[in-house]
């Protein structure tokens, strides 16, 4: 452990976090400065607050209280403060202790004794809660792995911060005082506790912002046109429920209500009696700290900046941001933006515009999110193009379009809609993640329960929007697309893909599978259809081409005769216009108008599959199924997306001929039990489901291939939810020695590290490498080094022939295509031989550094790596060894910590998986061996975050077993804070 010098201040301490009623506060280390903020905070507790604290009656702080509980060495004696405003609303302190209780003098004393004061105004807001996450943190960066607390019974509000945080504790009754004591190491529950608590807290913070009982639009022009009145205008005409307001200093004294709009108009926010929940700003940069100023004194929850000239800007701009942020979360305000588009609430009661958008979009069930205020209005334009109204297929819950996103951000509205009973899909644009792994935590969570869709813009390297601050990514575009699916994400890669996939999953059930039955009046647009099923890996049937004449009754019948079909898991309807007898279609119906009734009469007696349409020269066809219709009340109800996963489908029909694929695993896997689920997973209810009665709605695309497109990814999608009800286990291995390895960790650390800038990796040597993987039951296959012809037949001698002699220069390393790999060495002279044509075709010894290795039975060759990317997370990356795999992009890539589940499937997604399982007649290899192997590189990198890469290159996989011929692994100080620390918001 890294020990700063006595009394520096640990600036990595500092954090902003949401509270339990979605306002925010920050926490960090107690300074001698902060002498009148403490005796102020304690002036403003209760005499009963005071009593719980100190045991006895306690009016007023003495000048040798105050010097102690703000001097601080931040190693045995450290105090936390929560703030807002910049005034103390809580605080927590611990001072390490021994065995008897008594301050403690041995450094190697691992107990601390506890205690917290939080001011009365501010109870029930979390803030106890929060504190205890951070200052267990704190204590264990310290070496601190025991808490110690002595509360009055009479204080149940303290007893249950400590009891409902997930430690491990006992709690003892003695003299009239509770004893709790617990263990800081974090578990499944006390992860889960702090996981919950987050979700609430962050999805009641938005759910302020979104559900405002009042709105001030501050820089609302005196003239018609600008921002502001913009703003005003869209809450106006939306229908907004809530009181607005109209701020201006420039308005003339003696205005009292704005025309031709008819709102209240103030010079100064100060002026409204009222609460104030949001606060529109739309005032030039250089006002902005002035208006949220205001804002925080007024009291206001929330903050919408509208206004440019931020990080968008450049450096300056940039500044100007972050300061922004500090300011907004130093009054315990969210904000959104700045250079924000707006946010949209269409719940009927509430009916919020409060952005730029020229209409209101219709109510319905699809979240939209978008970081670019363009790509928001082309998505609220496409889906009123789609189904306009309240009620259309097309409709929205929600829209929040953040611009630079310094505050909120995907995340918190994953939060949000995770639980959102009104929100069925959500469909998210974002140039930049600026918190991956939390990102990957919560979609994959989302995703349980609800698509995700997302596309990213700025897939490519240095491409990232100049108002983002984002980690520089290491991995290529497609491998975070890989990370995205196995989160369950849905990826798609425009914006048009975005409304296509969203309005099949806003309106229609999972499909349980990927038979694909094909019906219509168009052989073309059918065999069009057809082939884009094949494209996307569906199983087309046969299509069903009906007579050119074909009326809305011939479309039901068969429409209704496909949806029973029990090897049907999905219907695309073709259609286009029909030549009929007038009778077909009742007097002033539309051709479209008709199929629209009769199709849906078909899909509502059938509402278990998924109906989507595509139509050639028939917008009125489109407009008409978008259209909200309600069922008729003889028809069975339509089924609402289950928030289970959908039926396992009945056994496929055979493929078409092709290279073997990889058989599923079967048996238990390698494992003794089951040790954890991945973090990502948490032990958390699913949200409350609001039944309700849809009107029956279907999609319709003006090609084939989008209808067929979007169907395939819901047919993924509903496979992944069916794997995600049973993910897997992360095993556990008896032969893993953890804490051995964190300690030869820490030495190795201790002693590569010691001048190396915080953060840089640096390469662990060899025998070191080894013995650090052996811990986890990885074992390499010994190399001798082979400087001269002399030392290569007496290491051969040593290792037993046959022998490989290979090079492991950098420019030749794992290149066996550039001849430095001989192989199957059978004596002395044909080494001594071998080694001469070596040196003479490629080099001298001393540029080559040849090695001696014994020889393995034949397999597959194999890469095994890991890594800590700061964009994904930590990756386990499979793939077969060599140049062809390498070009082609043929690796597979898995969060860590997989599971035997994830990684069994890992090893057959690879296009050159049939090698592995006997193709063309060869013999399969030993894949349990290999699952074992990822498992355990999994586990290593999990257990350890110091470890920050491990290459494992060739692993030959045989038919028995498995040899692991190179090995490396590289060390760097794990960052001060992850995912798996406690809840804070992030700083861009």
């Amino acid at each position: 452990m890294q020990t700063p010098p006595e009394h520096a201040y640990p600036t990595h301490w500092e954090a902003d976090v949401v509270l339990r009623d979605g306002g925010t506060a920050r926490i960090r280390p107690i300074t001698p400065d902060d002498a009148e903020r403490l005796v102020s905070f304690y002036e403003q507790v209760s005499d009963e607050s005071k009593y719980y604290r100190f045991f006895a009656p306690y009016p007023r702080l003495s000048d040798r209280d105050v010097h102690r509980f703000t001097h601080h060495d931040y190693i045995d004696r450290v105090g936390l403060a929560a703030t807002v405003g910049g005034e103390f609303i809580a605080t927590v302190r611990y001072d390490r202790i021994n065995d008897q209780g008594l301050p403690a003098k041995d450094p190697d004393d691992d107990q601390a004794e506890v205690a917290f004061l939080v001011q009365d105004a501010h109870q029930g807001r979390g803030v106890a809660s929060a504190l205890l996450e951070h200052i267990a943190a704190v204590a264990r960066e310290r070496g601190i792995r025991r808490f110690a607390a002595e509360v009055l019974p009479a204080n149940s509000k303290m007893i249950k911060v400590f009891t409902d945080a997930g430690y491990t504790h006992k709690r003892t009754f003695e003299d009239g005082v509770v004893r709790l004591e617990f263990d800081l190491e974090p578990t499944e529950q006390s992860m889960a506790v702090m996981r919950g608590r987050e979700q609430r807290a962050e999805a009641r913070s938005v759910q302020r912002l979104l559900a405002p009982g009042s709105v001030a639009v501050i820089g609302t022009g005196r003239a018609p046109g600008g921002l502001g009145r913009t703003a005003l205008r869209s809450l106006l005409d939306s229908g907004f429920t809530g009181r607005v307001h109209a701020v201006n200093h420039a308005f003339p004294e003696d205005l009292r209500r704005l025309d031709p709009e008819d709102v209240p108009a103030v010079r100064a926010l100060r002026e409204i009696t009222d609460p104030v929940d949001l606060a529109v700003i739309a005032v030039p940069a250089d006002s902005v700290p002035e208006a949220i100023r205001d804002c925080g004194e007024h009291g206001v929850q929330g903050v919408l900046v509208l206004s440019s000239g931020y990080a968008e800007a450049g450096p300056d701009g940039r500044e100007r941001q972050r300061a922004l942020l500090r300011q907004a979360r130093s009054y315990g305000m969210r904000l959104i933006g700045p250079n924000a588009f707006g946010l949209i609430n269409t719940a009927p009661d509430v009916r919020l515009n409060a952005s730029l958008a020229p209409r209101m979009p219709g109510a319905g069930h699809i979240g939209l999110f978008t970081q670019s205020g363009a790509i928001g209005i082309a998505l609220l334009s496409g889906l009123h193009a789609r189904g306009p109204g309240d009620g259309g297929i097309a409709g929205v819950s929600a829209f929040v379009s953040a611009g630079n996103r310094a505050d909120v951000s995907g995340n918190d509205l994953l939060q949000y809609w995770y639980e959102d009973p009104d929100t069925d899909v959500v469909i998210l644009y974002l140039e930049s993640i600026g918190n991956p792994r939390k990102f990957a935590r919560l979609a994959r969570r989302t995703a349980a329960v609800k698509p995700v869709v997302v596309a990213k813009g700025a897939r490519h390297n240095g491409t990232a929007p100049p108002g983002h601050a984002v980690p520089t990514v290491r991995v290529p575009d497609s491998t975070v697309a890989a990370l995205m699916r196995q989160a369950g994400v849905i990826r798609v890669d425009t914006v048009t893909e975005l409304i296509d996939a969203g309005l099949l999953l806003a309106s229609q059930p999972l499909p349980a599978g990927p038979r694909i039955a094909i019906l219509g009046n168009s052989e073309s647009l059918a065999l069009l259809a057809y082939d884009a099923c094949l494209t996307e890996g569906l199983r087309p049937l046969r299509p069903r081409v009906l007579a050119s004449a074909a009326t809305p009754d011939d479309f039901r019948a068969a429409l209704a005769e496909a949806l029973s079909a029990d090897g049907c898991d999905a219907v695309v309807v073709t259609a286009i216009p029909w030549v009929g007898e007038g009778a077909a279609v009742s007097p002033g119906a539309s051709e479209g108008a008709a199929l629209a009734d009769a199709l849906r009469a078909a899909a509502t007696a059938h509402p278990q599959k998924p109906v989507t349409v595509v139509h050639l020269a028939m917008d009125d066809l489109a407009e008409a199924l978008a259209a909200p219709v309600q069922p008729a009340e003889s028809h069975p109800e339509p089924a609402a997306r289950p928030a289970d996963p959908a039926p396992a489908p009945p056994p496929l029909p055979p493929a078409p001929a092709r290279a073997p694929r990889p058989p599923a695993p079967t048996g238990p896997p390698p494992t003794l039990t089951a040790r954890h689920a991945p973090p990502a997973r948490d032990a958390e209810a699913d949200p409350p489901r609001r039944p309700r009665r849809e009107p029956l709605r279907i999609p319709a695309y003006p090609a084939a291939e989008r209808a067929v497109r979007s169907l395939a990814e819901a047919v993924r999608y509903a496979a992944w939810r069916r794997e995600a009800a049973d993910p897997g286990r992360v095993p556990e291995y008896d032969d893993i020695q953890e804490a051995p390895a964190g300690a030869d960790i820490e030495r190795l650390l201790d002693r590569l590290t010691p001048d190396v800038p915080s953060g840089r990796s640096v390469p662990v040597p060899p025998q070191d490498a080894e013995a650090l993987l052996a811990r986890y039951g990885i074992h390499t296959l010994p190399v001798l080094p082979a400087p001269d012809p002399d030392t290569a037949v007496r290491a051969a001698a040593r290792l037993g022939y046959p022998v490989a002699l290979k090079t492991t220069a950098p420019h030749l390393r794992h290149r066996p295509d550039l001849g430095g790999v001989r192989l199957d060495i059978a004596g002395e002279a044909e080494l001594r031989r071998t080694y001469a044509e070596l040196t003479d075709f490629l080099g001298s010894p001393e540029e080559l550094r040849p090695v001696v290795q014994s020889m393995v039975p034949r397999g597959v060759d194999t890469v095994v790596r890991a890594a800590i990317d700061p964009a994904a997370g930590a990756v386990l990356s499979f793939g077969l060894a060599g140049a062809p795999s390498q070009l082609l992009g043929d690796i597979a890539h898995r969060l860590i910590p997989a599971t035997d589940r994830e990684v069994a499937e890992q090893i057959r997604s690879i296009r050159a998986a049939p090698l592995l399982f006997g193709w063309r007649g060869s013999q399969p290899v030993d894949t349990a061996a290999l699952a074992e192997l990822l498992l355990r590189v999994s586990r290593l990198v999990d257990d350890h975050p110091e470890v920050v890469g491990v290459d494992l290159e060739p692993v030959v996989v045989a038919a028995h077993g498995l040899s692991v011929l190179g090995a490396t692994v590289r060390l760097a100080r794990p960052p001060a804070t992850t995912d798996l620390g406690p809840r804070r918001l992030p700083v861009y």
